[in-house]
């Protein structure tokens, strides 16, 4: 018998920016140069129809960006639709594996992507999986995306109606986050983000919680310079977690950033996604919280200052879908929504709850009962 060992480090950089196609910016450059070894530098992009709706000159600043580097343009952008459709749709994976077979993109090459979370995760998985991995870049675009999908190591798309079923573990060399592309988003957009940095300071970091709390009008008034200290603090304390738990390929149980997830994802599924991933966090977070103040962990106090802060964001508590047609009764598709959970990972189930705002408690099992009396609880608050 021979063993075999070996190991890979990973390394790559958020960063963040405006305008990073103006020719005077050199981050993209850099980052290009930085992970080549072949010049000119090919690349090819993917981008999301929704962004060059708003942006309909980014083709001509992304050619004139190239030209003014030298660097090696290999195909008109691949253009491929936003929002979570297109992880519902293995068609679209293989028409990007074609882009990547017709531009000539190997691994050598760079395939980047531009858009919000989904078409970020889709593009992730066919430049993992093209050529056996092809080196990626991603411009996030939305809020979800710069403070938590696009700066982790997860790509995927969804298959027979679960969440991120088929997928892979493959960093990006780099992340760029332009705030130019923020001021363009939609108001269910532009909040759709904030769930995630709510999830995270809850569990790690209670100052910024209550910086959020303290700063929901600002947040509400489209404050450029507040929602990107929210970005940057909550993409930080994401990559932070990544990089220091000892599992950035999650092959052990414990699952805290899915803090809230369970029914989210289970909510995303049963709507056909008609409720967004951002919104159905919220809703997540919400019963999650109220369960474990019911269970006595997580005070009164704690938990309505959380759905208060939930609520003022202009989020819902609460879904028709997560109760059976009287309205009394948990709808019994939720509930299945525990076991996807545990099985996407393996392992033991392991959900996230809290004893109190910046601390933290796994658990192994849930209250079926208890949880229908969250649900009614902020069906009732609603």
């Amino acid at each position: 018998m021979s063993k075999q060992s070996f190991s890979i480090e990973y390394n790559y950089e958020v960063q963040f920016t405006s305008k990073v196609f103006d020719p005077a910016n050199d981050i993209l450059i850099n980052v290009l140069k930085e992970n080549s070894e072949r010049f000119p530098i090919k690349v090819a992009f993917a981008i999301d129809s929704g962004v060059l709706e708003h942006h309909y000159s980014l083709n001509d600043s992304i050619k004139a960006y190239c030209e003014a580097h030298n660097i090696d343009l290999a195909a008109e952008p691949l253009v491929l639709p936003g929002g979570e459709p297109v992880k519902n749709d293995m068609n679209l994976v293989f028409q990007g594996l074609e882009y990547i077979d017709t531009a000539k993109i190997d691994r050598h090459a760079f395939l980047i992507a531009i858009g919000g979370g989904a078409i970020l995760d889709m593009v992730g998985l066919v430049a993992a999986i093209g050529h056996r991995g092809i080196r990626h870049i991603r411009i996030p675009t939305t809020v979800l995306s710069q403070n938590d999908s696009g700066v982790g190591v997860k790509n995927g798309v969804n298959f027979q109606g679960k969440k991120n079923f088929i997928g892979t573990f493959a960093p990006p060399v780099g992340v760029i986050c332009d705030q130019e592309f923020l001021t363009t988003l939609s108001e269910r957009d532009w909040r759709a983000g904030i769930p995630e940095a709510i999830k995270v300071s809850l569990l790690k970091d209670p100052e910024f919680f209550h910086w959020i709390v303290d700063h929901v009008d600002q947040l509400n008034d489209r404050n450029l310079e507040v929602m990107m200290e929210l970005v940057e603090r909550c993409a930080v304390l994401h990559m932070v977690h990544i990089s220091t738990n000892g599992d950035p390929f999650e092959k052990g149980s414990s699952r805290p950033l899915d803090f809230g997830h369970w029914a989210a994802h289970k909510l995303e599924q049963l709507t056909d996604f008609d409720v967004r991933h951002g919104e159905a966090v919220a809703i997540g977070l919400a019963i999650d919280n109220v369960y474990a103040m019911k269970k006595g962990w997580l005070s009164r106090e704690a938990c309505e200052t959380i759905l208060n802060c939930i609520q003022q964001l202009g989020f819902e508590l609460f879904h028709s879908q997560l109760t059976d047609e009287s309205g009394d009764q948990i709808n019994p598709k939720l509930i299945a929504g525990l076991e996807e959970f545990r099985e996407h990972l393996g392992g033991e189930l392991t959900i996230m709850l809290l004893d109190g705002i910046g601390q933290p408690r796994e658990v192994h099992e849930m209250d079926h009962q208890l949880i229908e009396e969250s649900i009614l609880f902020l069906k009732q608050r609603n």
